[in-house]
């Protein structure tokens, strides 16, 4: 038979005693701006970008393409925590307020 030493073994109390904390899921409003404001620059950016480069604004289409590579550069990481915070909102299972990094 083997020796087990159980000096240094933890338990589910010791585990729910040491651990207390609430789970707060109130809405970032900083970052929640902060994500939107991303997308609406984005889109005006691609599609500030797209015009410039079909009427050669600048002389060449180069100024255009800058304009909607910045504009998408700013567009997917606006999406992308803007539908975090929509689903969170509304409820949708995997999908919580603490997905969204702090400010």
């Amino acid at each position: 038979m083997a020796y087990v030493d159980h000096a240094f073994s933890i338990t589910d109390e010791d585990i729910m005693m040491e651990t207390s904390y609430t789970v707060n899921n109130k809405p970032p409003i900083k970052e929640i701006a902060l994500a939107i404001a991303l997308l609406v620059t984005g889109t005006l950016g691609i599609i500030i970008g797209i015009v410039m480069a079909y009427n050669h604004v600048g002389g060449d289409k180069a100024h255009g393409l800058f304009f909607a590579i910045l504009g998408g550069v700013l567009f997917i990481p606006g999406f992308y925590y803007t539908r975090i915070a929509y689903y969170a909102s509304k409820g949708y299972k995997g999908f919580s307020f603490a997905n969204i990094p702090p400010v």
